[in-house]
């Protein structure tokens, strides 16, 4: 079992190595459902210990997949940034707007990233209409792995399509699980489908050392606690590690 954790920053990708894992997906904006990470997040992402593999999310803005000419030069720009930084591989996605694989989108994204040996398709697979069409189109680019909920809410949710992916899949791409992975259901999740890594963010909740604060102002959403924060948690990468075992 290899376990992918999700940093969406310099902390969370510390206790992510701290805890033993294999992999980062290394993101920001994880409320956001993850953007594209700074290029200092990425070089301090690469500081840490040699055996943890980094992988670098490339989403240019939250919402939809469906992405204009402007947005996938900017995706490129940014995949060929992060490789000549040193990444270990890519995170990508682009859909139609009838929710199929954007393979035109794609292929760009694909040779942008000319010198890494992993690119992930991203949960912009969750969304596509069919997807085991979707499947072969992925492959069909060169892509490594696909992170999936089984096109549900949570992976554990889907369980079935998920088993049925690793079976299509025929060692051909590696289906990656993930969404609301714990260590109460890791191993479930892996032992019910087949597959043989897995994709969780395994946070806790952090409280801020300030001293003064001023609840009556919100730097986001209205009414959000901008006095805590959830971050990866070594401790929880270690359990999940230690069950799947």
């Amino acid at each position: 079992m290899k376990l992918e954790i999700c940093a969406g920053t310099w902390d969370s990708a510390k206790a992510a190595a701290e805890g033993g894992a294999d992999r980062i997906e290394l993101c920001s904006a994880l409320s956001e459902g993850g953007l594209t990470p700074s290029v200092g997040l990425i070089k301090k992402a690469l500081s840490l210990q040699h055996s943890l593999k980094v992988h670098v999310l490339i989403r240019p803005r939250s919402g939809d997949f469906l992405y204009t000419p402007d947005e996938v030069e900017m995706m490129a720009e940014d995949i060929r940034t992060a490789v000549s930084l040193g990444v270990d591989g890519v995170v990508i996605g682009a859909l139609t707007a009838d929710g199929q694989i954007d393979v035109p989108a794609c292929k760009v994204l694909v040779a942008a990233a000319a010198g890494v040996q992993n690119i992930t398709f991203h949960r912009a697979f969750d969304m596509c209409a069919d997807p085991f069409a979707a499947l072969e189109q992925i492959i069909g680019l060169g892509c490594n792995r696909i992170l999936t909920s089984g096109l549900s809410s949570t992976a554990v949710e889907g369980i079935p399509t998920l088993r049925r992916l690793v079976e299509a899949a025929k060692d051909r791409i590696i289906i990656m699980p993930g969404c609301g992975v714990s260590p109460h259901n890791a191993r479930r999740i892996l032992g019910e489908t087949g597959a043989t890594e897995i994709h969780a963010s395994a946070r806790s909740e952090v409280h801020s050392l300030m001293k003064y604060t001023k609840a009556d102002v919100s730097m986001g959403a209205a009414g959000r606690d901008e006095f805590s924060r959830m971050e990866t948690d070594p401790a929880l990468v270690r359990e999940i590690i230690c069950r799947c075992s």
